[in-house]
């Protein structure tokens, strides 16, 4: 009797193509009512495909995936997961992109250690990627701001009466809620442009 053949295609949003995934494992045959798939954040193995695919996992099963960080990016996660799949569920496990990770080849001491090697350098990478990206992203934002680039919202353009009004509030002939009325403003909004407007 042949393995039950199972696949698990991750996307981490509802705007992302699973296409190139779900074809890569036709081509491995796997059947398409037997691919399992998930569209959400990654961060985690709290998704519910997933979790119904690792139910049916058994000693008599072999997963595909197309890559290793389809099954997640976490070093630690990842890592045990595989544990989880290979050891506890006793199936096995190919990841089409890098042909290392196919625990079919070599069921002996080597094998099994190569495998667990390779898996652990290609998360630790996975991981130190992710970091990186983020770093770069913090850096891109100080280096903006150093340049005077704003983030977040345009501020709000001045009202061509907002001077007049300035001055009456200033003078006293109005309240603060009568000038940020008077300029359609909230008034802590008007409060604080009208201090910026008084100059150093």
């Amino acid at each position: 009797m042949g393995k039950k053949v199972l696949g698990y295609v991750h996307v981490s949003s509802h705007e992302q193509n699973e296409d190139r995934q779900v074809m890569a494992l036709l081509e491995k045959g796997v059947q398409k009512e037997q691919i399992y798939m998930d569209k959400q954040s990654g961060r985690d193995f709290d998704r519910p495909q997933y979790q119904w695919m690792l139910r049916r996992l058994d000693s008599d099963s072999l997963l595909f995936v197309k890559s290793i960080d389809r099954l997640g990016r976490d070093y630690a996660d990842l890592n045990e997961q595989w544990r989880i799949i290979t050891k506890e569920k006793g199936a096995d496990i190919v990841v089409i992109d890098m042909p290392l990770l196919d625990t079919r080849r070599e069921k002996n001491l080597l094998g099994t250690f190569i495998s667990d090697i390779v898996l652990a350098l290609l998360s630790y990478v996975a991981e130190n990627e992710r970091m990186n990206i983020r770093q770069r992203q913090m850096e891109g934002i100080a280096a903006a701001k150093a340049r005077g680039v704003r983030s977040g919202r345009p501020p709000i353009p001045l009202p061509d009466n907002f001077h007049e009004v300035c001055r009456r509030w200033r003078e006293k002939e109005l309240t603060l809620e009568q000038a940020a009325r008077a300029c359609g403003l909230p008034e802590s909004t008007f409060y604080d442009k009208a201090k910026r407007s008084e100059g150093p």
